[in-house]
């Protein structure tokens, strides 16, 4: 062995002594945080045997208006957002393709053609000034090379890095999905409480009508008991004045009407136009019982928990993409093909065949602050990613549990509401006969027809409250996607 090979042996194992010893003095792994899936048993005053979720219907079958279903699936088309969403989908897709072309050879043709004039005093341009190209032939001035060939070069995934960083990946695509799922279920949800609202509008429109009409008349016989002289002219005045307002309230209306229906069309991805509904069946349509199931189902209903907990896999999967910087990194190189100063002997074999076959192995050793940083950084986002899991499956519970209370209030607040319209509608006949008896003051009949009207505001009021609450408890519970 001669001495020059000694000493590349020694260079090598040198190196090779340092990279291990480099590579074994990690820095102090952090401490992961476990994520904590536990839920409560059941919710308040529900049976926690009963596992039949609500969340499973489809939303065509949870909602049965035609002029709903239609808008939310012409939504489902042509929404904005929905559609921004579809394309991350695609952009998370690709990504997933690139990471697993990462730990692929990359492979290139290439071709090149070129010119090169040395200076006479430098190594290559001696060598030419006293060498000749081939026998009796100089060294052209300036000297043409053409090559042509193939071009390899593949890191060996030696700990994994490139294949868990496409793991990665995948789990941001399916996170991405999930995001997609979600927003189906909010856009549901939202395109069905701007919808009720539109219909309670249209039955408030209708109360106000009528109870004009109902002060209009009230108003004629406060003119006729005036002349009769057994009002004055304050009472003539003060119904004028509830008439005239109720007159004016009329516009408001039509406003919230028009801004209504204009959200649904943006929901929906068009322009302004009339929203077909049937709002005389508003005050009938059905609040069907909600099955909540048990708090568990949430984390495979809900997409915003799966989402969350996508996430939380692929921050898992980063930290150990990050660790294995740390480690030395195995690079192959490889090429074939030709090269020649003129293009007659560019194919000529063996004379112009090129082939080079390379390794390298590469260990971080004086940066590597900027590593240690980006491994600090993935574990605190792996953390992150925790909190952010146990905060959103807590929120879930919390949602569906204020639901389902609410549902329970609602319902026993639009049973008194219904019994006080019925009474106030009754005492407006009872205040005008008295009225016109002179055994009740003009201000009764006023403040009756106002409460009878307050209170029918208050009655369609809860009953959209009751429609939103069905629709929201839906969406808590995770239903609307599948």
């Amino acid at each position: 062995m001669t001495m020059a090979t000694k000493r590349i042996l020694n260079y090598v194992t040198t190196g090779c002594i340092v990279i291990l010893v480099t590579a074994c003095s990690l820095p102090s792994s952090l401490v992961e945080k476990n994520e904590n899936k536990k839920t409560p048993e059941g919710y308040k005053n529900s049976n926690p045997q009963d596992t039949v979720n609500t969340a499973k219907v489809n939303w065509k079958e949870f909602f049965t208006d035609p002029n709903l279903v239609g808008l939310i699936d012409t939504a489902l088309h042509n929404n904005q957002e929905y559609n921004i969403v579809l394309q991350e989908i695609n952009i998370a897709r690709n990504e997933v393709r690139a990471r697993k072309g990462e730990y692929l050879p990359f492979v290139g043709i290439g071709a090149s053609a070129g010119v090169e004039k040395p200076g006479q005093y430098t190594t290559q341009g001696a060598v030419e000034e006293n060498l000749n190209i081939k026998e009796d032939t100089r060294f052209p001035e300036p000297l043409p090379n053409y090559a042509l060939g193939l071009n390899a070069s593949w890191e060996v995934d030696i700990w994994r890095k490139l294949r868990n960083a496409k793991k990665a990946a995948v789990y941001r695509y399916l996170s991405t999905t999930e995001g997609r799922n979600f927003l189906v279920t909010n856009l549901i949800a939202e395109i069905a409480n701007s919808y009720y609202e539109l219909m309670a509008l249209d039955n408030r429109l209708e109360i106000l009508k009528r109870n004009i009409e109902i002060q209009t008349n009230a108003l004629e016989i406060v003119r006729m008991e005036k002349q009769a002289a057994k009002v004055t002219e304050l009472a003539v005045r003060r119904f004028e004045a509830e008439v005239l307002k109720n007159r004016s309230h009329l516009f408001d209306i039509q406003q919230s009407i028009t801004e209504t229906e204009n959200r649904i069309n943006f929901l929906v991805g068009r322009f302004p136009q009339h929203i077909a509904r049937n709002s005389q069946t508003f005050t009938d349509l059905p609040l069907d019982s909600i099955h909540a199931g048990i708090p568990s189902q949430l984390l495979q209903n809900r997409t915003d928990i799966r989402q969350a907990e996508f996430d939380l896999a692929a921050a898992k999967i980063n930290i150990k993409v990050a660790k294995a910087n740390f480690y030395p990194s195995l690079h192959i190189s490889a090429g074939v093909g030709y090269e020649a100063f003129n293009t007659k002997y560019l194919i000529t074999t063996p004379q112009s065949l090129l082939y080079t076959v390379a390794g390298d192995l590469m260990q971080p050793l004086i940066n590597r602050n900027a590593i240690k940083a980006y491994y600090y950084t993935a574990t605190s986002k792996q953390i992150q990613a925790v909190y952010n899991y146990e905060r959103t499956v807590l929120n879930a519970y919390i949602e569906v549990a204020n639901q389902l209370s609410n549902i329970r209030n609602l319902s026993r607040s639009y049973d008194l509401q219904s019994q006080q319209v019925a009474a106030l509608t009754q005492s407006i006949d009872i205040s005008v006969r008295l009225f016109r008896s002179a055994r009740a003051d003009y201000m009764e009949v006023l403040l009756t027809q106002r409460d009878a009207l307050d209170s029918k505001f208050e009655l369609i009021e809860t009953k959209k409250q009751q429609l939103n609450a069905k629709v929201d408890v839906y969406r808590a519970l995770g239903g609307g996607w599948n």
